[in-house]
């Protein structure tokens, strides 16, 4: 007589909850550009959403504790001539943000600690180096100032931020990208491309180490991310448009560690990765669902925990580090879902009983300080995050500022720096060519 073993995990009671009315954020109009990115990016300390506006690109940043209605009046940052495609806060520095835009232009902005009283319009840092719209922007896990931007022209661009200048330009996808995802520890990243080819790229070496073509057989968008083991995880879709997730190991390419078929639906689903818990909350644009699963070393290695449905379909998602969740509650993820005109906060917590604060549940989490600066990473060496415990609960620290040190000043605004990626130092004064 079998007996069917129930697996054991913690995650498994996992459920989610809408935070009440007023602690939403009401009349937020939400960007209807068509892209595929999550017109979200949220830290500790404050919520970035991607909004509509009349000539040119705006988002908005607000600081968490300023939840219930927005005044239609309140200030917004507005420095791109284009609509904002993409936004992310730096892990380093919760005050740093980079957006990029349909202007072919990326920019970092620091943002005060206060609530803002006028629009910012002055990025710290202009970077300009692609040809067509910049689609992607993403800062590197464990060093500081290093930022990836890649563009419409399917050119990848990492940044030194702190000068300004590209560091590595990187041209092997002969189509549009997709998504880009790090490492842990900074060394390789994943990308999905409009070729249906997944690649592994070592951006040091400026070389593609691995690629394997179509992992999802269907020609819709795929998305990939790094999970903590060095794996990947995909999702796209079946030939006959199923959606579908996948687990590969990029040394062995060749079959996947788990393939797995979800439902018929158009929406691209996009995944947020909890390295902690490694768990996987999937979030389809257009859908009213979240779907979570967690990562193991037993077959099938992706299980599924369940679905949190609400009535209304998501605009995009943003998803808190770990560092920004609540112990006391025992809450181990937390989702911002934007919906047309407002933005919900959801909460994923595992029922305990206790009060007192769960180790299982909390292992130490990346921090805030970056494990090593630019010249280190571009010398060769690699360091996992940081790690800090998160017993007394997150305090952010202070703001630091963000300096900018340039080599060629070409734009006589002391606020902002414009760099490139070319320069042609014949055409400039000699005067200029003499400082440096």
């Amino acid at each position: 007589m079998s007996r069917s073993i129930v697996r054991q995990s913690k995650f498994r009671h996992v459920f989610g909850q809408t935070v009440k009315a007023e602690q939403g954020y009401d009349d937020i109009r939400v960007s209807k550009v068509t892209w595929d990115s999550s017109f979200c990016a949220v830290n500790p300390k404050f919520l970035a959403v991607i909004v509509e506006s009349s000539g040119g690109g705006a988002f908005l940043v607000l600081p968490l504790s300023k939840s219930g209605r927005v005044d239609k009046n309140y200030p917004l940052v507005i420095g791109h001539s284009g609509p904002v495609l993409d936004i992310d806060w730096c892990p380093h520095d919760d005050n740093i943000l980079a957006s990029c835009s349909e202007d072919c232009t990326a920019m970092v902005w620091q943002i005060p600690d206060h609530s803002l009283t006028r629009p910012l319009s002055d990025p710290i840092v202009i970077l300009e180096g692609h040809s067509k719209r910049v689609g992607i922007v993403t800062w590197h896990p464990t060093a500081r100032n290093i930022l990836l931007t890649a563009g419409s022209d399917n050119l990848i661009i990492i940044w030194n931020v702190g000068t300004g200048e590209p560091l590595i330009s990187m041209d092997d996808h002969p189509d549009l990208i997709y998504s880009i995802s790090w490492n842990r520890n900074g060394s390789l990243f994943c990308t999905t491309c409009k070729d249906r080819r997944l690649r592994v790229c070592d951006p040091r070496k400026r070389e593609v180490v691995a690629e394997r073509l179509a992992p999802h057989e269907g020609i819709r968008p795929m998305r990939a991310i790094f999970t903590r083991d060095g794996n990947i995880f995909t999702t796209g879709f079946t030939r006959m448009s199923q959606r579908e997730l996948g687990l590969w190991d990029p040394t062995h390419f060749e079959e996947p560690i788990a393939l797995l078929e979800l439902d018929t639906s158009n929406g691209v689903l996009l995944p947020y990765y909890d390295a902690d818990a490694n768990m996987v909350y999937l979030c389809g644009k257009g859908d009213s669902s979240i779907r979570y699963f967690e990562i193991t070393d037993e077959p099938p290695y992706v299980h599924y925990l369940s679905t949190f449905s609400t009535k209304e379909p998501q605009r995009g998602m943003g998803f808190m580090p770990k560092r920004g969740v609540d112990v006391t509650k025992c809450e181990i993820a937390r989702l911002f879902k934007l919906l047309d005109k407002k933005c919900e906060p959801i909460t994923m917590t595992v029922p305990r009983k206790s009060d007192l604060f769960q180790d299982d549940l909390y292992p130490d989490t990346a921090g805030p300080e970056p494990a090593m600066e630019v010249e280190e990473w571009l010398d060769g060496r690699d360091e996992d995050p940081i790690l800090v415990s998160m017993r007394e609960g997150y305090v952010p620290p202070k703001s630091r500022e963000l300096k900018v040190a340039k080599k060629n000043l070409l734009d006589s605004r002391p606020t902002t720096r414009r760099s490139m990626s070319t320069l042609d130092t014949d055409s400039l004064p000699v005067s200029t060519l003499w400082q440096q």
